[in-house]
């Protein structure tokens, strides 16, 4: 397996609240997160939420798609979220979240390794192209959620 770490950095000029209620709540993510297909809940956890399992299916600017599972680890409203993967993607993605001066500033880390066999083959050649797409894929998220705050 190989192994990456992202950090993604987003702000926005919107209330912590809305921002995280956004995110939070991933089953929305399809109506404004272009890379996001289809978001399917497996699992209820416990009443605050922990032990939540979606089934995430992205697709990315490179032709193929991932589908993982993420089960919901700890949840700190309004400043945390983390969540284990498995599936085609196995790791931690981290969430947090800080409010200040009416900007709220959100960072993703994603410590992921992948499981795809032709991915892994291909990760010495690959690996700047699977980053590169990290990277819009989030992009496409960072611009979908900031149009929903446009007219706020």
């Amino acid at each position: 397996m190989t192994t990456y770490h992202f950090i993604t950095q987003w702000q926005f000029r919107a209330p912590v609240e809305r921002v995280w209620d956004e995110i939070y709540h991933s089953e929305r993510w399809p109506s404004w997160w272009k890379g996001v297909l289809a978001v399917e809940t497996l699992v209820d956890g416990n009443p605050n939420s922990i032990g939540d399992a979606k089934r995430y299916t992205w697709r990315s600017r490179l032709p193929y798609k991932l589908r993982f599972d993420m089960t919901l680890a700890e949840k700190v409203p309004f400043q945390r979220l983390v969540g284990r993967a498995s599936g085609e993607l196995e790791g931690t993605g981290t969430w947090t979240f800080e409010e200040k001066d009416g900007i709220t500033h959100v960072r993703y880390d994603w410590q992921v390794r992948t499981t795809k066999r032709w991915m892994n083959l291909l990760t010495p050649i690959a690996r700047p192209f699977f980053e590169w797409n990290h990277d819009v894929v989030m992009e496409w998220g960072r611009k979908g959620l900031e149009a929903m705050f446009i007219d706020d």
